[in-house]
């Protein structure tokens, strides 16, 4: 088995790492590190709890000195990830002492400004924020030779992309480029040309991987005024663990805390419209003994929650490649999970789509809802759907037959649907 030691790393960083407890690379780390410390550019595809962030860290921090100021910029697309990243970096830094800063939005711009000016090695940050330092003149690009996108689809979803094209077109032409992502669609190729030479592309894992097929899939079907009873018959019948409950609206997942809170559940909240703080206490409680997190798109992908056994879809989501984002939450790390979707009689279509497009199977299931009927109606949840919903109707009104993305609507808005509802922030 190959172990950190046979990559001809310094000796600092060693020591770093057996002090995190890790030993042996796992397959991602295996076959790209060799690969950046060769200088390489690389694009790789791999889902998320693969172990990308040491991937990129282990390479940069290997070939970078403390006296260097800028050499790194790291480019993630949420505040949670950002800051997961950080403090990855931290810990392999230890005893190198190289610094890294971390900048994003929902945070005081004055503080990120100070450590910036403290002259760190790596940037860690969000799109949004690395913009705005830029133009106030405290982020210069110019002495950047390792550039790093993770989870880079994500990006792409969130409208990212013109961001990361201005960002990429203030960093030196000669340097180090490193892409992560667990998909790898045609507009990301495209924009890869633009700043990458010869790339490396590496697949790690078989394709049957990325569709997570180590979880199992359902969905019952129910109406409008019966989702909430839906939900509480799938939990008390099937008994789900650690779960992550998604709701389409930010609204929606505060309503959909306070019907689980009143029904005596362990549960906890997040979404966009929280501060940084409320966040990461939501998702410390989470961590630390809740039995639900209810969420937004926030906390579909690069949250580090290993032990989390089930992905509930409260609503449904309305393209295929959200649902693996949303089901990848649980079944890390190879273990087994299940994914429990409601759903309307005008979205069976969707499903069928999501089975094509993901080569997967979702079982309906049948659930008992009478016992629950009045269940949230005192908070008037009942009709929560019908208002709420950005679409209006059913979640099949992106897909075409065939499974593929309708192009969206235009609109002043060119963020798409997860921007204008508040699911992430731009920063």
């Amino acid at each position: 088995m190959t172990s950190f030691d046979s990559f001809g790393l310094k000796s600092e960083i060693l020591e770093a790492l057996n002090e995190m407890n890790f030993t042996n690379p796992t397959e991602v780390q295996e076959k790209a590190i060799p690969l950046a410390m060769q200088g390489n550019d690389l694009i790789v595809r791999s889902k998320t709890g693969t172990g990308k962030t040491g991937a990129f860290l282990v390479p940069i921090l290997n070939s970078t000195q403390s006296s260097e100021r800028m050499a790194a910029l790291i480019i993630l697309p949420t505040r949670e990830l950002a800051l997961q990243v950080f403090n990855v970096a931290k810990n392999m830094a230890v005893h190198s002492k190289v610094k890294s800063a971390i900048v994003y939005g929902g945070a005081s711009i004055e503080n990120q400004i100070k450590e910036l000016r403290r002259n760190p090695s790596i940037v860690i940050g969000t799109p949004g924020r690395i913009i705005d330092l830029m133009k106030r003149g405290e982020l210069d690009l110019s002495g950047i030779k390792f550039l790093v996108l993770d989870e880079a689809d994500v990006m792409l979803d969130l409208g990212f992309i013109e961001d990361i094209e201005l960002i990429v077109s203030k960093i030196p032409k000669k340097k180090q480029s490193m892409l992560f992502s667990a998909t790898i669609p045609d507009q990301i190729i495209k924009l890869t040309k633009k700043f990458m030479k010869n790339p490396q592309f590496l697949k790690v894992g078989a394709e049957e991987q990325m569709t997570v097929n180590t979880i199992s899939h359902s969905f019952a079907v129910s109406s409008s005024s019966r989702k909430v009873p839906a939900l509480m018959a799938y939990i008390n019948e099937y008994n789900p663990g650690k779960s992550i409950i998604f709701a389409e609206t930010k609204r929606g997942a505060d309503r959909l805390y306070n019907v689980l809170a009143s029904q005596g559940l362990n549960a906890t909240v997040i979404h966009g419209d929280l501060t940084q703080a409320q966040r990461e206490k939501a998702l410390a409680e989470f961590r630390n003994g809740s039995r639900f997190l209810i969420a937004t798109n926030v906390a579909a992908r690069g949250l580090d929650i290993t032990d989390v056994t089930d992905v509930i879809n409260f609503d449904l989501p309305g393209e295929p490649f959200v649902y693996v984002h949303r089901v990848g939450r649980s079944a890390r790390m190879g273990n087994a999970g299940s994914a429990f979707t409601i759903i309307h009689e005008d979205e069976m279509d969707a499903i069928k789509s999501i089975e094509r497009a993901v080569k997967i199977h979702m079982m309906r299931i049948e659930l008992n809802q009478e016992p629950y009927l009045e269940v949230g109606r005192d908070i008037g949840y009942s009709h929560y759907r019908n208002r709420e919903r950005p679409n209006g109707g059913g979640g099949n009104r992106n897909f075409n037959r065939s499974g593929d993305r309708r192009p969206p609507r235009r609109s002043n808005n060119q963020g798409g649907n997860n921007r204008r509802n508040g699911n992430y922030r731009r920063n």
